[in-house]
């Protein structure tokens, strides 16, 4: 599908700069190469010319590529002009570009749109290209790399593959039963291999929150009584004084958040307000949205003062929790170690006692969390209600034997369409396709 338009659009980072990338793509592209560079460039070869406006006026000099299509990102013919990274320059070739008949400024997405239209990508890896430039850690960076490269997609497809064949075997066994190329009674294997695939398909959408975590970050709350060191934590760990500390109770009164970046893996610390009972006005929200925040955490970490232990109650039960111990250099010698047996961790935040083993296993906790790398994963909400409606009319398909074996395949092909959706990838022709390359059908 080629557009009748051709698209330019600066496709490198914020100016200035040292280089800025300016991106053609569309039917118009070789001749606005053609025109700007005073000639036809070698097709894939980074070359160097003395770029000009249709008027003779030099632009500026850069590197020139071009990409012929079908043989490009976007499936059409490609340029790059790697020009100077001032404002100026790129304003300019900019304007020079989208003033030739036919071109127009991209809209944001249009080059991976084209691709996408043109074959280049399906859904997911369209998604896993957003994900990889917006990736900030190591996690999120591999993780947008596997599913880039297909591995997300040849798993849909691999199962959407299994139940076309699937269900041209049930629809051989209706409608050519007499016919000596189909093999007999291969229900059997059929819907053993589905009900195989339904929990295949529930292990991946398991997977989910393994991805939120790679995705959106590692969720830690930290709780605990006013004045148990949970600000001083919260700023050493941030490496900034992000969080007011004073003897005086109660001086958190809303949420506090950093991100950190630990085993490559992006962790989202919040510091809370001190729980404790008989609050101001005030301060009673901001131990509301604490609690609040604590039961949507994926690891607590349950502060008290080794000095002055105080309870704050109960904690959620679903969370993993550390005990840590805090203010460490208030205590000597056997008291501080009778202390420290009742807790995971103990801590001296002005010592420097004990915090990089804290961090230590906030990011083994996070990276157990993440699961383990080159597992596939479930990237989008989109994804998993796809797959949860796949598997609802598996489910069908394999449990209600009552029914003929007709609905039972019509609900093997809803199941596959559901399949091709989150791809972008629903042919009609593929059960046909599998039907003639298994049976001599029309002999």
């Amino acid at each position: 599908m080629i557009s009748r338009d051709s698209i330019v659009a600066l496709s490198s980072g914020r100016l200035p700069a040292g280089v800025a990338v300016i991106r053609i793509s569309g039917p118009q592209t070789r001749f606005v190469v053609e025109t700007i560079c005073g000639g036809m460039v070698k097709d894939r070869a980074a070359v160097l010319r003395r770029l000009r406006a249709p008027d003779g006026t030099v632009l500026d000099s850069g590197l020139v590529v071009f990409f012929p299509g079908p043989a490009s990102f976007t499936g059409e013919d490609v340029a790059e002009f790697h020009v100077h990274g001032g404002r100026a320059v790129v304003a300019r070739m900019l304007e020079t570009i989208a003033g030739f008949d036919g071109v127009r400024h991209a809209e944001p997405g249009e080059f991976t749109r084209r691709a996408f239209l043109n074959g280049k990508v399906d859904l997911v890896e369209t998604e896993a290209l957003a994900d990889l430039v917006n990736a900030e850690t190591e996690a999120q960076r591999r993780f947008a790399i596997q599913n880039a490269e297909g591995a997300q997609s040849e798993l849909y497809l691999g199962w959407r593959r299994r139940l076309i064949h699937a269900r041209a075997m049930i629809e051989a066994e209706i409608d050519f039963a007499d016919e000596d190329d189909v093999p007999g009674s291969v229900s059997d294997t059929v819907w053993s291999d589905v009900r195989m695939m339904i929990a295949e398909i529930d292990r991946h959408i398991a997977g989910f929150r393994a991805a939120e975590i790679i995705r959106d970050g590692f969720e830690v709350v930290i709780l605990g009584a006013p004045n148990a060191g949970k600000s001083s934590l919260f700023n050493t760990l941030a490496r900034r004084d992000a969080a007011i500390v004073t003897d005086e109770p109660g001086t958190t009164r809303d949420l506090l958040e950093v991100t950190l970046d630990l085993q490559g893996l992006r962790v989202r610390l919040t510091d809370t307000a001190g729980l404790r009972d008989a609050p101001g006005r005030i301060e009673a929200i901001g131990i509301e949205k604490a609690r609040a925040k604590a039961d949507r955490a994926d690891l607590l970490l349950l502060l008290q003062d080794l000095a002055d232990p105080r309870d704050v109650g109960p904690m959620p039960a679903a969370i993993p929790a550390l005990r840590v111990g805090t203010k460490l250099d208030l205590l000597e010698g056997q008291a501080a170690a009778d202390a420290a047996g009742n807790y995971d961790l103990v801590i001296s935040v002005l010592g420097g006692i004990g915090v990089e083993a804290l961090l230590a296993e906030i990011g083994q906790r996070a990276a157990g969390a993440a699961g383990s790398a080159g597992d596939i994963l479930p990237s989008r909400l989109r994804h998993i209600e796809l797959l949860g409606e796949t598997n609802r009319h598996l489910l069908r398909a394999t449990s209600d034997q009552a029914v003929g074996q007709e609905l039972r395949a019509e609900e093997l092909r809803l199941a596959a369409d559901r399949l091709g959706r989150i791809v972008g990838a629903v042919d009609v022709e593929d059960l046909l396709d599998v039907i003639f390359s298994q049976f001599c059908i029309g002999k």
